[in-house]
């Protein structure tokens, strides 16, 4: 059972993966601090949304994942749209504020962005034999380490495009949630 939740893991940190690559480029140099704060939000989120899944089973998991996709997609979509907007609009100087970025106003929303899908595998858990615990833990470690390196990864490229990396990075986020919607919708053939 071991492989299987980290196989789960690895599948539900790829959109927090995705989204610390985003937060990557758009930052000129990347700390260890901000680093284990990217994993620590998502990584945490990623725990919690599971843990509150699996104890919510069947009281709210119709509610939740009956809009899931709407919350990903507006979050997403507000987040993506203000990088592009901070990018195209405010001048070096402002973007230069880096350490804003990091705090809880800008990483709350990703955190939880990244984490709702993570609440429908927690509710799947609630049906399995399974140590809840240990498969949180598990969870939540895999995506705080992947959401640093994609931190990294993202801040390599982004170093050296700092404007066209930030619209990119933001139409990333825009596309991610435009997936997740359209995957909810059944309107992707895959």
């Amino acid at each position: 059972m071991i492989v299987e939740i980290l196989l789960i893991a690895v599948s539900v940190s790829m959109d927090a993966f995705a989204v610390a690559i985003g937060k990557g480029l758009t930052v000129k140099h990347v700390t260890a601090g901000q680093r284990v704060t990217v994993g620590l939000w998502f990584g945490g989120f990623q725990a919690l949304f599971p843990l509150l899944g699996y104890f919510a089973a069947s009281t709210f998991s119709k509610y939740v994942t009956a809009v899931d996709h709407w919350i990903i997609f507006v979050l997403l979509a507000f987040i993506g749209g203000n990088m592009i907007r901070e990018a195209v609009f405010e001048d070096d100087e402002e973007n230069a504020r880096e350490t804003s970025a990091f705090d809880w106003r800008h990483m709350l929303p990703l955190a939880v962005a990244t984490s709702i899908d993570a609440f429908a595998v927690g509710v799947s858990f609630a049906f399995l034999p399974i140590n809840i615990f240990l498969a949180v833990v598990i969870i939540g470690v895999t995506t705080g380490l992947f959401s640093a390196a994609g931190l990294s990864i993202g801040n390599v490229f982004g170093s050296r495009w700092q404007k066209p990396a930030q619209i990119a990075g933001g139409v990333v986020l825009i596309l991610i949630g435009l997936k997740v919607l359209l995957e909810h919708l059944g309107l992707l053939p895959w």
